[in-house]
């Protein structure tokens, strides 16, 4: 079966011209920025201004997270590896690379756990992610 891919649908809502629109989707402030998955289940949410870089490696842990409750475990790996790769300093990229070892366990690899807490000694050592992770050493 191909592997099925995420659209983006960008939508703006205006604060004071759609404050109903803007309830519903229970925004805290401005920017607000939530990913849905194709069945309308948001899946990842960031508030406040983000410089280029971090704004970009949120909006691919969105489309990750998506992938990941889709059980599209190929796709999340690589788009989660995609943010450590092309995004490693970002505030994201400890996230996506706990998240990209638990895609990679989903789809079947018993040894992407040990392997990732392996990295996060390397990578992010002093992230919370690496803490969550620390119960994968072997």
């Amino acid at each position: 079966m191909p592997e099925r891919t995420l659209d983006i649908v960008p939508v703006k809502i205006h604060i004071k011209e759609q404050p109903a629109v803007f309830d519903r989707f229970a925004a805290q402030w401005t920017p607000t920025l939530v990913i849905f998955d194709p069945l309308g289940a948001e899946r990842h949410r960031f508030e406040g201004f983000l410089p280029p870089e971090e704004f970009l490696a949120q909006l691919e842990l969105g489309l990750a997270h998506a992938a990941f409750a889709g059980k599209r475990w190929a796709e999340a790996e690589r788009r989660f590896r995609q943010i450590v790769d092309s995004f490693s300093t970002s505030d994201a990229a400890p996230e996506a690379l706990y998240w990209a070892g638990v895609a990679r366990y989903k789809g079947g690899d018993a040894n992407a756990l040990p392997e990732t807490a392996r990295l996060f000694k390397l990578k992010y050592p002093d992230s919370a992610w690496a803490k969550k992770s620390s119960v994968w050493e072997r």
